[in-house]
């Protein structure tokens, strides 16, 4: 498993959060139970099996929802 930090354009609302968080927990690869939203600074963290998902697969899930991907950085769990 790997954990990953995705910088996102500013959230406004929170059907921002829960639109975003049910995308990224419905990837099969994520782990549903680590999936959490940092409102305040924009941020998606969460882990996932490199095996099965590429990160790049979840920001085209972000950004497919109309939201922008500004930085992502991924590192061992």
């Amino acid at each position: 498993m790997k954990k990953a930090t995705i910088q996102l354009d500013t959230l406004t609302c929170p059907s921002c959060v829960q639109k975003i968080e049910k995308a990224t927990k419905s990837l099969s690869g994520v782990d549903k139970e680590s999936v959490k939203i940092l409102f305040n600074s924009s941020k998606l963290k969460f882990d996932f099996d490199p095996e099965k998902l590429s990160v790049e697969e979840v920001e085209k899930a972000i950004t497919a929802l109309g939201y922008d991907v500004k930085k992502t950085q991924v590192k061992d769990k």
